[in-house]
């Protein structure tokens, strides 16, 4: 198994997204790129963490490749609008890929070219190294007891 870890706004609409594709076996809501090893949700919408809502996805490369997940990274959210998706605003709602080892990060590069070639060069998504990932286990709970 690997791993792909994403940003594209509000972490909920993606997370429920991903796990119905075959060849993901887990998904977790989580935040990622900030300055501390631990945040929880207060901390992470003050914009003071540089933390951003991420979701970490488990995969079967034999299933499905990770040009397939970024392709569907980009179909599922507007990587024009630079910190914000729909009604959500503010830098943890960036759209960021977070790569895992050198051949995601080369995967990651193509694929974002090709979509702001076609996007006539207006993609803001960032590519970075996965840097101080955390699971979002306070908020996740606290969203489960009242859903």
């Amino acid at each position: 198994m690997e791993i792909a870890v994403l940003a594209l706004g509000c972490f909920w609409g993606p997370e429920k997204k991903f796990s119905l594709i075959d060849g993901i076996t887990k998904t977790e809501v989580g935040y990622c790129g900030g300055n501390n090893s631990t945040t929880n949700y207060r901390e992470v919408c003050s914009g003071s963490t540089g933390h951003a809502e991420v979701v970490k996805l488990e995969y079967d490369p034999n299933k499905i490749e990770y040009k397939n997940i970024l392709e569907i990274f980009f179909d599922i959210h507007d990587p024009t609008t630079l910190n914000s998706q729909g009604p959500d605003f503010g830098t943890q709602y960036r759209s960021e890929i977070f790569y895992d080892n050198d051949e995601q990060k080369k995967i990651a590069q193509e694929v974002l070219e090709k979509v702001n070639s076609q996007l006539n060069g207006k993609v803001v998504t960032k590519i970075s190294k996965i840097n101080n990932y955390c699971k979002a286990e306070e908020y996740h709970q606290n969203y489960l007891d009242k859903n």
